[in-house]
């Protein structure tokens, strides 16, 4: 049963500040894989993914090849192709309205700076894979490099038992303009596209979900590479009034309670009466789910439903808590949207819940967890540019500024930086 807190109670404030997403002897040995694989490549590679992926490969057969990827649109209906397509083009759409564009500002002197945008060259996209088949993450990762105009888009993902990609995954990764997949997964995956192999060339960044050996991979050759996030299990904290069925919040708690058994799914409400009837319909529906062990686990372990004395406190709630998704399920939320301090994405209303994000609206559905959105954003196109400072002074900028650079120089002790200046001026060159 998911447990019942009144807040500010300190089992409640707990809850919601959640746990560490960490563990010292996982960090030691992902620290050691990345080692081993940095030095030693492909055999490294080789060897964890008969040991972790129970799949033997050869070398050649890391990189997935063109006949491979025509015959998996074989093996998927034709529903799935059409609506892939439609996510992609929804997906597509929204990151275009974020790109960036150039910009210059000329002053009275006729002096120039600004800003450039260009493309990171080569990025790194690690899917989930394995047993299971995440197109969806495929989408919703590559999509926005594709827009920012970055040409080499590299996808990792684990392999199954016998070495085959799931067909959705890699139809999803030729629509979305992946260039490179390879079958490999876990901290592995993240170490050659860090440092790089004799069969997969290192990347400059590595964005996407995974597990724990994957995150704290990243963490480990964040430097070395750029990375998007350190992503924990996934999150949805509610913040209902009463005035929305009880059935949908319940609904859109599990949606995300049956990701694993580490996922939070939280509501929030002033209305005792309301969150006993979701209660009771989390029981009737954990019954009828086919992961529902999961499910329950994640609901008793990391879930909760907080009672506030008011919607204003609810809202101090949220934004304590920092959530990956956060839903305002209210009469009318738009009001209330100037009190969402933090959330990787909010959500407004009856008719949108959170998976409508995980698969089809158009934002990306990698977003910061475990608090971070205090500090961080959703994947979006602007991970995948570098910005550019721009400077062109003319000789009359040039004059402006010698006296004032030359004197702030000379107070930080670095005269040469100020004779940089003075010396075009006293040879009479301007």
């Amino acid at each position: 049963m998911i447990p019942l807190y009144k807040w500010p109670s300190p089992e409640a404030q707990d809850r919601i500040k959640g746990k560490a997403y960490f563990d010292a002897e996982i960090q030691a040995k992902v620290e050691e894989i990345v080692e081993d694989v940095q030095e030693n490549g492909d055999t490294a590679l080789l060897r964890y993914t008969r040991l972790f992926d129970g799949c033997s490969l050869k070398k050649e057969e890391l990189r997935v090849n063109p006949a491979e990827i025509e015959d998996a649109y074989t093996k998927v209906e034709v529903e799935f192709l059409s609506y892939l397509r439609q996510a992609k083009e929804k997906i597509s759409n929204f990151h275009r309205l974020q790109k960036q564009k150039d910009w210059f500002y000329q002053d009275e002197t006729g002096s120039c700076t600004g800003q450039i945008y260009r493309p990171l060259q080569r990025v790194g996209v690690y899917v989930p894979g394995g047993t299971a088949s995440y197109p969806s993450t495929v989408l919703m990762t590559v999509l926005p490099a594709l827009v920012a105009g970055v040409p080499e888009i590299v996808m990792v993902t684990p392999p199954g038992e016998r070495g085959v990609l799931p067909a959705a995954t890699l139809v999803a990764a030729k629509e979305a303009g992946v260039t490179e997949i390879y079958r490999v997964g876990g901290a592995q995956a993240i170490a050659a596209l860090a440092y790089g192999t004799a069969s997969i060339p290192a990347v400059d960044k590595i964005v996407g979900p995974g597990n724990i050996f994957v995150t704290l991979a990243k963490k480990v050759v964040y430097g070395v590479v750029g990375i998007d996030m350190l992503a924990g299990p996934s999150e949805i904290l509610i913040i209902g009034d009463g005035s929305v069925q009880a059935e949908y919040a319940a609904a859109d708690l599990l949606s995300q309670a049956e990701h694993d058994q580490r996922a939070r799914a939280i509501l929030v409400t002033n209305n005792p009466e309301w969150a006993a009837e979701v209660r009771g319909v989390l029981e009737k529906r954990l019954a009828e789910m086919s992961r529902q062990e999961i499910a329950r686990v994640a609901l008793r372990e990391f879930g909760a439903i907080v009672l506030t004395a008011s919607l204003a406190e609810a809202f101090t709630v949220a934004n304590c808590a920092a959530p990956e998704h956060l839903e305002l399920l209210l009469a009318d939320p738009w009001p209330y949207l100037a009190q969402v301090k933090h959330a990787g994405a909010v959500f407004l209303g009856p008719y949108t819940p959170e998976p409508l994000g995980d698969y089809w609206a158009g934002p990306s559905h990698v977003l910061p967890t475990g608090g971070t959105a205090r500090y961080a954003s959703p994947l979006t196109v602007d991970d995948f540019y570098k910005r550019s400072s721009l400077l062109s002074y003319s000789s009359l900028g040039l004059r402006t500024a010698a006296e004032p650079v030359e004197y702030l120089a000379s107070v930080e002790g670095l005269t040469a930086h100020g004779q940089a200046l003075s010396v075009r001026i006293k040879e009479g060159k301007l």
